[in-house]
């Protein structure tokens, strides 16, 4: 068995706390380019997401003649919608998914047709991490406009 002498038996104080201070350096320093990573991977996937809902409903209108209505919503690209506008020729789902896929935060995407900001086609977005209309930097909304 092997023995420790004294000036063997683990790290100093000193040595400890050396680590300690290049670890919270490192945190402090490489921490928050990794978040701001993160916040934009999510916008992105949000903007990848709408580009998706985009082809569908465009489909959707090849097929039907017109987008759906607000009150109809994104779900008329999973379920045949009932209501006006009539969708006559729906040949859904228009989504792979059997459920509209909420954005990176958890949220709901918004849908309004006609839209204010496109007015001959639609208005698509996601309020971003704060799920408030409008923000700045993580909190602002992703849109199709």
């Amino acid at each position: 068995m092997m023995e420790w002498s004294k000036e063997e038996a683990g790290f100093t104080l000193i040595e400890i706390l050396i680590v300690v201070v290049i670890l919270g350096f490192l945190a402090s320093t490489v921490g928050p380019e990794l978040f701001n990573k993160v916040s934009q991977a999510e916008r992105t996937s949000a903007r990848n997401q709408i580009d998706v809902f985009k082809t569908a409903l465009d489909n959707y209108r090849l097929d039907n003649r017109n987008y759906p209505s607000t009150e109809q919503g994104l779900k008329a690209l999973i379920e045949e919608p009932s209501g006006a506008p009539a969708a006559p020729h729906w040949n859904g789902p228009y989504l792979e998914k059997k459920e509209i896929p909420k954005d990176p935060w958890g949220n709901e995407y918004q849908y309004q047709c006609p839209g204010e900001h496109n007015a001959h086609k639609y208005d698509l977005w996601s309020r971003g991490a704060d799920n408030v209309a409008g923000g700045e930097g993580k909190g602002a909304d992703v849109t199709n406009w």
